[in-house]
């Protein structure tokens, strides 16, 4: 019997012996894979002979390459999404996620966001639900630091940052402006090194406009356990970016670890100790939890253990691919695909192109992809790109970078807006507002009713 949660929209024709494939995730692996298979599966989705359900606790996709111009207001925060239902107008959309994988059975526990959990049958299952980032057991992080993997994120991040500025330049306690505008990011990926790079960037342009703040009084961290930063662009293009960003003024701590954060008070390995208001954790991924919560394989790193047909290890009638698969790399032996968008959008069309081949019994194929480089943007008109062994920096490799990640962002609707954002932004200045108040907009209507 097919549950109510799984059914088709209405007016559509159901087969009860309708194959379902069922997407654990909406990310990139989530959202292509279904977006090919609505084409590659038509016809069998008009008559009903095969059904597509995506379980997300997202109603969007998030490109996250673009999350740092939206945090620095280069992008709107709208258009660095894109909308499931919309984009899947043939799959059917669940928002929540799923606590339990009972492979054996082909079921998995799906919990709503409101409401009580359901069972949840498929015949093809599809493990795409991501990573999460990867804490440590740091005093005080939890409380004092915010993460960099979602748009929410990164528009807390822009609003903190600027309120911080009216917080500095309204008070003559050199000890709060202090704390104010010392912002710490942990990490030297590309998470942490774009976030740091186009936040500071934003901020040179915002503290023209107080009358008591000036760039000088502004202090940029960056701490990093590893000798490198950017590894993923190479040696050569990583010692670029280390000094760029050091003649920017921004204060670069390698081989170095964050001790505690408690209350906001920074300790650092090196033994330097100082007050922070901003604490941006970007120092790792780790496979979404739900991997832990089923009978799947897992390999050494917690991940699903996956071959390079993209099929879970050992299992009938399950796939996974991105952040939350182990996919050992054909063009590397011994080693596995990188957890980036370049091989996620990668695999998601190969995986769907299996899926199909595996409906109609037809022999699967490898994902093969050699990695082809980065690209990573450093603030307006700044980046650094080792694309093809080709090394570029500036306005150069800035320009590869938003060329790059626009011919990857999903739906000619979404390339047109990100383009129309840049365009007006060579018009118009960007907006060096906060609107901070939009995460809690109760707060005022609380403090009138508590007036009486």
């Amino acid at each position: 019997m097919v549950s109510q949660a799984t059914m088709p929209r209405r007016g559509t024709h159901v087969d009860q012996k309708a194959k379902h494939i069922l997407i654990v995730g909406g990310g990139y692996v989530g959202l292509y894979t279904g977006l090919r298979l609505q084409r590659l599966l038509r016809n069998e989705l008009r008559s009903g002979r095969v059904r597509i359900t995506i379980v997300s606790p997202q109603s969007y996709m998030t490109y996250q390459p673009f999350l740092p111009e939206a945090a620095a207001g280069n992008l709107s925060p709208r258009h660095v999404v894109a909308p499931l239902r919309r984009v899947l107008s043939k799959v059917r959309i669940l928002n929540g996620k799923v606590t339990k994988v009972h492979h054996a059975n082909k079921s998995v526990t799906f919990e709503p966001g409101t409401g009580p959990s359901k069972e949840i049958d498929y015949d093809i299952l599809v493990m795409a639900a991501g990573s999460i980032s990867r804490t440590l057991p740091i005093p005080g992080l939890t409380d004092a630091a915010i993460g960099f993997k979602s748009v929410g994120e990164a528009v807390a991040l822009r609003n903190r940052v600027l309120a911080l500025f009216d917080r500095a330049d309204s008070t003559d306690d050199e000890q709060v402006r202090r704390r104010a505008l010392t912002f710490v990011v942990v990490g030297a990926g590309f998470a942490g090194v774009e976030a740091l790079a186009e936040l500071e960037d934003m901020a040179r342009d915002a503290v023209r406009y107080y009358d008591t703040l000036s760039e000088d009084d502004l202090r940029w961290v960056l701490v990093e356990a590893s000798d490198r930063i950017l590894p993923e662009v190479g040696p050569e293009m990583g010692k670029w970016t280390l000094e760029e960003l050091r003649a920017r003024g921004i204060d670069i701590k390698m081989r170095t670890l964050l001790e505690s954060c408690e209350g906001g008070h920074v300790a650092l390995s090196d033994g330097d100790r100082f007050e922070s208001a901003t604490i941006v954790w970007t120092a790792g991924v780790k496979a979404s939890p739900v991997v832990n919560a089923g009978d799947l394989p897992l390999d050494e790193r917690g991940r699903v253990k996956t071959t390079t047909r993209l099929t879970v290890a050992g299992t009938r009638d399950a796939f996974a691919a991105g952040d939350v698969a182990g996919v050992p790399d054909v063009t590397n032996p011994g080693q596995y695909c990188a957890p980036n968008a370049q091989h996620a959008v990668r695999q998601a069309k190969v995986l769907a192109g299996n899926i199909v081949r595996h409906l109609q019994g037809r022999p699967l194929v490898e994902y093969r992809h050699k990695y082809v480089g980065s690209v990573a943007g450093l603030g307006l008109h700044k980046g650094v790109a080792n694309v093809y062994g080709v090394k570029l920096h500036g306005f150069p490799a800035w320009f590869m970078h938003r060329t790059y990640h626009l011919s990857r962002v999903p739906t000619l609707n979404r390339k047109v807006r990100v383009v129309a954002d840049w365009t007006l932004a060579l018009f118009f200045k960007r907006e060096t507002l906060s609107l901070g108040e939009i995460e809690s907009p109760r707060e005022e209507f609380k403090a009138a009713a508590a007036t009486g």
